[in-house]
């Protein structure tokens, strides 16, 4: 209440008495984990003993800067792809007819400049790897570092060693009388197991960004109200439930909670990702982050801080974003087998040759059993991975698909399921004028017109989509006199003398007006998912005009395409029943899920994987982000929210559904 009163501790105020508050609350404890391995959970940041990956937080906050581990896997890469270039053009260089560096540079320059180039690159670029195969192998848990970090060091080592001691080694390993080195090879490898951790990195700061996205969404202040009727603007963290707080127009909803006075059109898309605005009065529920459009209010604060909607979106998207990585654990399986079993390959290579080898037969087996380490570590994938990957990534690309990480490239060929969301998915997200009909008595562009000159004067979504229908049939509003905007049922003013009321039933009702006629035809309206509006004129019905968001004109072809290709299609849409059945019997839709909220899709496409099935999911709103980085694959239309494309890892440049297909 008196903010000058500042002191070192905890008291009282000497003005009022109230019990002082920190000026800066104290940040909530922040936990890191693995995101291969979301089990692993510590209170400080470090490495996961399973894969020896960096801990990141649980929940990225507005606060944190760029990833110091992707900074650093960068800088690595750039300097690996500087180094190893000029490694593999001399040690290839005997393969381009013509060119032979070793006759123009001599044997051991030759060798020693290999050395060069490689040691920065196996030592500093891929000193990380080295440090988790460490680990995996003091832990006893092998992976994939554990083969990496083995076969690159046995390559490396083994190489060094021939150049330090060149006579040690039999002459029948030599070709040519050159000694058989690896440095191109260990490079190579390290460079290549660097571009796929900075691309991984990158990914995952995209994810991190989305959740950034959210958390912006909610405002950092509230207008709180106490019991003397005073108001003053307050931090969020010190909303309490039970407060008053009050929402002016133009302001975001602070936290979750309900109307107490007053009423009011609330932009709630972020929630349920329909364009039209709902209204509000008292005693109806409000959420966190959606936005106030005209009226002015007070809510009663009932969900609050980690509570409110908002904040579980943000961590469903978040545990969504560690989830997913069923190819990373197939991955760990195999390594968990694979390593011990090409050491002990590699052992019983040594002894059969110290057995039955020919003399020296130490030197023999040691680089047969160094052969065996550096022939299973996985380079051929290091190499064929990346080149597949920028193949399939162009190709999506030129035909505006952007793809974002090689595994969803691999995983949409399993997939069997499509789930998607309606608002501008399957349709444009717009709502446009659909029908106009007319009472005995009434021309159909008069009874537009007037309704359009009405409209003129509204903020309302409807409103502007009534005013553009008439545009586009090429008539033009008038001035109206005497606007008057009736929350919750309505507009009314007076054109060219003639008084028209446009709204709902409740609107006639109120007026006098005798609509039952016409009520009967919005009904039926209404079952084909459009919004209607009576239409009352000099107090006699005038008939109706309706709004609804068409279906974009690729839908039906690329419902028709993803059918024959086996797909069953779910759609998730926080629209009513009506419009949503309307929708999916024109679309031939398997599944509908109406007046859902984002934990709902979220839900959906969890019970969907728990039966088995691969989910793709597709949409374009922030109530769409949890559920697409939950999917298997999430697919976002590049007309969407940048919350729904950071989520997701396909994005749909044109919005055009044949591109699933394709």
């Amino acid at each position: 209440m008196h903010p000058e009163i500042v002191q070192d501790g905890p008291g009282d105020c000497p003005k009022c008495g109230m019990a002082l508050e920190p000026m800066l609350p104290a940040a909530p404890a922040v936990e890191y984990t693995c995101p291969m391995h979301p089990q692993v959970v510590q209170s400080e940041p470090g490495f996961c003993p399973i894969c020896g990956m960096a801990l990141e937080p649980r929940t990225p906050n507005l606060a944190q800067q760029e990833d110091p581990e992707l900074k650093s896997m960068t800088q690595r890469f750039w300097v690996g792809v500087a180094l190893t270039i000029p490694l593999l053009v001399l040690a290839m260089g005997d393969m381009i007819r013509g060119v032979r560096f070793r006759d123009w540079l001599g044997a051991a320059p030759f060798e020693w400049l290999q050395f060069a180039f490689a040691t920065p690159v196996v030592l500093w670029g891929g000193a990380p790897f080295f440090v988790r195969a460490w680990r995996s192998y003091r832990t006893l848990t092998l992976n994939m570092w554990s083969l990496i970090g083995l076969g690159v060091a046995a390559a490396y080592l083994f190489s060094l060693f021939v150049l330090l001691f060149p006579d040690t080694l039999p002459q029948s390993f030599k070709t040519h009388g050159m000694l058989p080195i690896y440095f191109e090879a260990a490079a190579a490898i390290i460079t290549l197991v660097l571009l796929g951790q900075m691309l991984e990195l990158r990914a995952r700061s995209r994810t991190s960004g989305a959740i950034k996205a959210l958390l912006g969404l909610a405002p950092t202040t509230a207008r709180r109200i106490d019991e003397n009727g005073n108001e003053e603007d307050v931090a969020l963290d010190r909303v309490h439930v039970g407060d008053r707080l009050r929402v002016r127009p133009g302001e975001k909803v602070p936290v979750d909670g309900s109307v107490l006075e007053g009423s009011s059109v609330i932009d709630e898309s972020m929630v349920t990702g329909e364009p039209l605005p709902a209204t509000k009065s008292a005693g109806d529920p409000v959420t966190a982050g959606t936005v106030n459009q005209t009226g002015a209010f007070v809510m009663k604060a009932e969900k609050v801080g980690a509570d409110t909607l908002l904040a579980r979106i943000t961590d469903l998207v978040a545990r969504a974003s560690r989830s997913r990585a069923p190819i990373q654990r197939l991955a760990d399986t195999v390594s968990s087998w694979f390593v011990p079993g090409v050491v002990l390959v590699a052992i019983v290579t040594l002894i059969v040759w110290l057995l039955i080898g020919p003399e020296p037969v130490f030197v023999h087996g040691l680089v047969a059993a160094v052969s065996v380490l550096i022939i299973a570590c996985p380079c051929a994938l290091g190499l064929a991975t990346p080149i597949a990957v920028m193949v399939g990534v162009g190709r999506g690309a030129k035909e505006g698909v952007l793809i974002k990480d090689a595994e969803a490239l691999e995983v949409m060929e399993r997939v069997d399921t499509l789930v998607v969301d309606k608002t501008g998915t399957l349709t444009e997200g717009r709502p446009r004028l659909r029908t106009v009909r007319t009472s005995a008595g009434f021309d159909e562009r008069e009874l537009l017109r007037l309704v359009a000159s009405i409209e003129n004067a509204s903020e309302h979504p409807l409103a502007a989509a009534i005013v553009a229908g008439a545009a586009g049939r090429d008539i033009r509003p008038e001035a109206a006199a005497g606007f008057e905007s009736i929350t919750g049922k309505g507009v009314r003013g007076t054109v060219a003398g003639r008084v028209v009321l446009a709204g709902n039933r409740r609107l006639m009702q109120d007026n006098g007006i005798a609509a039952d006629d016409l009520a009967q035809t919005a009904d039926a309206l209404r079952s084909e998912g459009e919004t209607v509006m009576l239409v009352a004129v000099d107090g006699k019905p005038a008939g109706l005009v309706s709004v609804a968001d068409p279906i974009k004109a690729s839908t039906p072809e690329a419902m028709r395409i993803l059918k024959q290709e086996g797909l069953r299609i779910v759609m998730l849409t926080g629209d009513n029943r009506a419009t949503a059945d309307a929708i999916g019997r024109e679309l031939g839709i398997d599944e509908i899920h109406a007046e859902v909220l984002p934990q709902d899709k979220y839900e959906i496409v969890k019970r969907l994987q728990s039966q088995g099935r691969i989910v793709a999911m597709a949409g374009d709103g922030i109530n769409d982000a949890p559920a697409l980085a939950q999917a298997q694959v999430g697919i976002a239309m590049g007309s969407g929210t940048d919350v729904a494309m950071e989520s997701a890892r396909v994005v749909l440049v044109k919005g055009d559904l044949r591109s699933i297909a394709k």
